[in-house]
This record gives structure tokens, C-alpha cells and sequence, in this order.
């Protein structure tokens, strides 16, 4: 039998007000995704003029960074022609993500969910997935 450690909404929701804090201090709305440890959405925000296109990435940059068990960033270099993951974009259906702004939540050096932001450029994307892992540490830390 396994126990496994998965976010909850609660947690899901620290992590939105952390990713959407940042997004508003760049001022590019966003929308984000939070997905469990298998990539099934718990939570999901679309700000204010976030783009429509971008709900679908978000929740699929999620669904990769918890699922993979990687940034999707990762996936970027390691997807191109000729590199050992040629192709993988097209894995699952697509839902696989290559480009930044995946990053999946891990305590206790397991991966217990994933967060996804999009409608910026990956950069700004990541940045504001890096921050709603941020408040959730710092969440997390404080309780114990």
C-alpha cells in the first residue's frame, strides 16, 4: 500500500495568491494552474486579461511539471531535433509542455503537485510559477 503526499486546495490557493502577487507587481495577467502529483487539476485562476489561449497551456504546464516530475523548461533544449526527447511534444495527446513556466512542487524530495502559468513570455512565466512555490515554502515553513 502507498501513502501519498498531495496538495490540497488550500494549499492550491497559496500558491495562486503567490504566482498572481507577482504577475500583478509585472503587470502581466496571467492564468494558473495547479495540478496534484498525477496532473489532475485541483485549482485554477484566470486573472484579469489573461489570455483565453493561455488557460489550456497553463493547465497543461501544470499537468507536465507534476506528472514528468520536471520543470517543463527542461523539456525545451532536450525536445529539438536530434536531442534524446525529439518529439515528446507530441506525446500524451500534446499536453506535454516544452517551454518554460512549469515547475512542479516538491516536500519531502517527493513532487506532490505542479504549477502552471502562462500568457507571458516563459520567462515571465516561470518567474511567477517560481513565486507561488515561493509563498507556498514559506507557507509551509511557517506552520512547523
Amino acid at each position: 500500500m502507498l501513502t501519498i503526499q498531495r496538495l490540497d486546495i488550500n494549499d492550491a490557493n497559496i500558491l495562486i495568491a503567490g504566482a498572481r502577487a507577482h504577475a500583478n507587481k509585472i503587470g502581466v495577467p496571467m492564468c494558473i494552474a495547479i495540478t496534484d502529483e498525477g496532473g489532475n487539476l485541483i485549482a485554477f485562476e484566470r486573472m484579469n486579461g489573461g489570455k483565453v489561449s493561455s488557460s489550456t497551456i497553463a493547465i497543461d504546464k501544470s499537468f507536465t511539471a507534476s506528472a514528468a516530475k520536471k520543470p517543463t523548461h527542461e523539456y525545451g533544449s532536450a525536445s529539438q531535433p536530434g536531442a534524446p526527447a525529439y518529439g515528446i511534444a507530441s506525446a500524451i495527446g500534446g499536453r506535454l509542455m516544452v517551454v518554460g513556466g512549469g515547475l512542479p512542487v516538491i516536500v519531502d524530495n517527493q513532487v506532490v503537485g505542479g504549477i502552471g502559468v502562462s500568457s507571458g513570455t516563459p520567462a515571465q512565466d516561470q518567474a511567477c510559477a517560481q513565486a507561488g512555490i515561493d509563498a507556498f515554502y514559506a507557507h509551509i515553513s511557517a506552520e512547523v
